[in-house]
């Protein structure tokens, strides 16, 4: 398999829950409640286990805190969903991240390479 990341993945242990799912044609999936567990992030995305199969292209909202008081608020979108033995893997790009957040994962990588 090729490998088509533009950015580097940083590892990354977090817990976020998707309350809702939407899409620019304004469907919306309300009430999802799906706990995932969240393995990577980067520059354009992040990567999560989740137990249910979530649709592809569409949207949720999230808070990433990084570490201690670090965090951004942005919106994901779904783009990738792959059958695990035990999960679905899903990948995720920011939607319209600002460089000033896209920043934010830049001192998250250097505070890792650190420890």
């Amino acid at each position: 398999m090729d490998d088509r990341r533009k950015n580097k993945r940083l590892p990354m242990k977090l817990e976020l829950k998707i309350t809702s799912l939407f899409r620019q044609d304004n469907d919306f999936i309300p009430e999802l409640n799906e706990q995932i567990d969240v393995i990577n992030i980067s520059k354009t995305g992040l990567g999560f286990m989740c137990k249910h199969e979530l649709p592809l292209d569409f949207y949720f909202d999230a808070n990433i805190k990084l570490s201690g008081e670090k965090h951004f608020f942005c919106v994901l979108k779904i783009v990738r969903v792959e059958k695990t033995e035990e999960a679905y893997f899903v990948g995720c790009e920011f939607v319209g991240l600002a460089d000033v957040l896209s920043k934010s994962v830049d001192l998250y990588e250097e505070e890792i390479k650190n420890d």
